[in-house]
This record gives structure tokens, sequence and C-alpha cells, in this order.
């Protein structure tokens, strides 16, 4: 089984920049193929999609209306998904999580059954 826990969140002025950090544990998980992303939700919406990327693969994948701002990286030694998120603005203000599945079509469908308690992102005016 597979624990994350998600870490970064913070307060930010409109302009800067946050990295969120995704740690994953679990003495019988394996990272090999398995897709890991992040997710975005504030109270009342719909959870949506900010980035994915493959373990033991180079694919990557960000949402189109956040490429050119926001980076998903990984750090296989310390079991830990990154994303870098460069000029902030107010409406990226919401809760972040970081979930897995077998593929990123899987994972982009947002479909996962157990989801953490995310990390704070605000970003002030």
């Amino acid at each position: 089984q597979v624990h994350l826990v998600e870490s970064g969140g913070g307060l930010v002025q409109a302009g800067g920049s946050l990295r969120l950090s995704c740690a994953a544990s679990g003495r019988t998980f394996s990272f090999s193929g398995v897709a890991m992303g992040w997710f975005r939700q504030a109270p009342g919406k719909e959870r949506e999609f900010v980035a994915a990327i493959i373990w033991g693969g180079s694919g990557t994948y960000v949402a189109d209306s956040l490429k050119g701002r926001f980076t998903i990286s990984r750090d296989n030694a310390k079991n830990t998904v990154y994303l870098q998120m460069n000029s902030l603005k107010p409406e990226d203000t919401t809760v972040y999580y970081c979930n897995t599945d077998s593929s990123i079509s899987r994972l982009i469908k947002g479909g996962m059954d157990d989801w953490g308690k995310g990390t704070l992102v605000t970003v002030s005016s």
C-alpha cells in the first residue's frame, strides 16, 4: 500500500513561486510504471487535474491552462514528486492533492478512491 503526504503549501504573494512536494512511502510499493500527479480542488468546485508524471519513464503532462507556469518533476532517491508553481495568481488559491494510478490516462480522470488531506496554497493579491 502506498502512502502519500503533500507538503510545501503556504501563503505567497501574486507573482511568487512555491514548490509542493508529494512524498511516497510503502515497503512493498513499486514505483516503476506508476503514474503520479497533482490535482486541486476549491470548496464547492470540481476537482481539477494539474499535472502528471510516469515514475519509471520520462513522460510528463501538464494541464493546458497551466503550461508555462507549472512544472512536475520527481526525485527517485527521495521517492518524491514535486510541483513547481511560478507566477502564481490569486486564482491558484486552493487545496492541492497528489495521487497515483496505473497510467496517466487513468490518473487524469481523478477517479481514485482515496485522497489525502492535501496542502493549502494561498496567493494574495
